[in-house]
């Protein structure tokens, strides 16, 4: 009995031992579970502690970023700003030099269209017409350089309208029909009668013009055609010659400003500034351009303009043939001596009677002297001291209680002067004066 005893209290303390190693076991357990909680608590606590540090830089390195990306918008701004002013600036200056520059070449066409109608001798005329062709050289210099500057400006706004293409293709091909027959040329039209596109019929002309130009300029044999075609929706206008062509490294730089081709030994230079109003015009119009060809072969530049409605046939008289003025009562205002002397010389050869003022005082005193109203009035747009030839319109018409006919003529060309000389029934002339329109219109204004 005595020996049993110790045995059953080893066996309790062996189980109470157990119990505590297990209770022992568990409790590190639990205490190694929460250290091991604490460092992945304390571990993210440091992570996001570090993607904090970085989402602050990161916003402040996009916050600079866009800092700087508005101010440079707004130098990009100021300096489109600048451009833009500098732009109309140039185009003023163009606009106002232009006027100054073409007043002595107004006055220097109408003194030899004057000269061409005296008896002179075959050397004079062949001077006389170098020195025409000349000025038409320095025209045409100041006019391109002009629209080219109102084209960057973008003051150039298309009155988008019916245009007969057929009467203006006609037209174009009438007008160049001399130069090609010179040069040994064919110069064809292929046109339908009821063809009509909508465009600016103005500035299309300037781009057709331009471009048969080109093709009579740079053609040695053969001939030139001017095609228009239909596409559905659309017509594509063709200019198409049989010249000298274009290398396929030249065509990039063909539109751009001062790019001269290979002319034909009889041409005249150009000035390198006619592709580049075309493709200014076109995309004012909105009209495609398009460029062919093959050196040696030809080219063909194309134009896609939109179809039209032919519009109403107009009842409006057309103008009658040339004759002489004789015995008709001009009245003159110009400013310029020259001029006013050049167009003096020239409507007197015409038969006409004259009387030539500077401003509305000589003017008016000259009616005073006549005693009657004068047939027709050629008035210059700008006077002395700010005065406007309208003035004059406007005083002798009430003086003479008659709606005496007006031609105003100006170099300025700003809608404002046309929209001015429409409204007192005008017909406005531009500046140098072609000898030939004046006289056309003079004849038309006084039947």
């Amino acid at each position: 009995m005595l020996a049993a005893a110790p045995s059953e209290t080893e066996a309790a303390l062996a189980r109470r031992v157990e119990k505590l190693e297990r209770i022992n076991a568990a409790l590190m357990a639990q205490v190694e579970r929460g250290m091991d909680q604490q460092g992945g608590a304390y571990a993210l606590f440091r992570t996001a502690i570090a993607l904090e540090g970085r989402v602050r830089a990161r916003t402040e390195e996009l916050t600079g970023v866009m800092h700087r990306l508005e101010r440079s918008n707004a130098a990009l701004a100021a300096a489109k700003e600048e451009a833009e002013t500098a732009n109309r600036s140039k185009t003023r200056f163009l606009a106002a030099a232009s006027h100054d520059l073409l007043q002595p070449v107004n006055a220097a066409r109408l003194s030899l269209s004057a000269l061409g109608d005296l008896p002179i001798g075959p050397e004079a005329s062949a001077i006389a017409g170098q020195v025409e062709r000349g000025l038409q050289t320095i025209e045409d210099l100041i006019k391109t350089l002009l629209d080219i500057s109102k084209l960057d400006a973008g003051v150039v706004r298309p009155s988008i309208k019916p245009v007969p293409l057929r009467d203006m293709m006609s037209g174009l091909v009438d007008g160049f029909e001399p130069v090609a027959r010179r040069k040994g040329l064919r110069i064809a039209l292929r046109c339908a009668d009821d063809l009509c596109v909508a465009s600016d019929a103005v500035l299309l002309h300037r781009i057709l013009q331009n471009l048969v130009s080109n093709a009579v300029r740079y053609t040695g044999s053969g001939g030139v055609l001017l095609a228009a075609r239909t596409r559905p929706g659309a017509c594509r206008i063709d200019v198409v010659d049989t010249g000298l062509g274009i290398a396929e490294a030249d065509r990039p730089q063909v539109f751009e400003e001062f790019f001269r081709g290979r002319a034909t030994p009889d041409a005249e230079p150009g000035l390198g500034l006619g592709l580049s109003i075309v493709r200014r015009m076109a995309q004012a119009l909105g009209h495609d351009v398009t460029l062919d060809s093959r050196p040696g072969r030809g080219t063909r530049v194309s134009l896609m303009v939109p179809l039209a409605e032919r519009p109403a046939p107009s009842d409006a008289p057309r103008p009658a043939a040339w004759t002489r003025l004789s015995g008709a009562r001009l009245l003159v205002v110009e400013n310029d001596p020259s001029t006013a002397d050049a167009l003096c010389r020239l409507l007197r050869n015409w038969e006409a009677e004259v009387s030539v003022h500077r401003d509305l005082a000589g003017a008016a005193a000259g009616y005073a002297t006549a005693g009657r109203a004068p047939d027709l009035m050629i008035l210059d747009y700008h006077l002395d001291d700010g005065a406007c030839g309208l003035d004059v319109a406007d005083y002798l018409r009430t003086l003479s209680g008659t709606p005496i006919p007006a031609i105003v003529t100006t170099a300025d060309h700003s809608p404002e002067i046309e929209l001015r000389a429409a409204e007192i029934g005008a017909e406005l002339v531009h500046k140098p004066v072609k000898p030939a329109q004046l006289r056309s219109l003079l004849t038309y204004m006084l039947a």
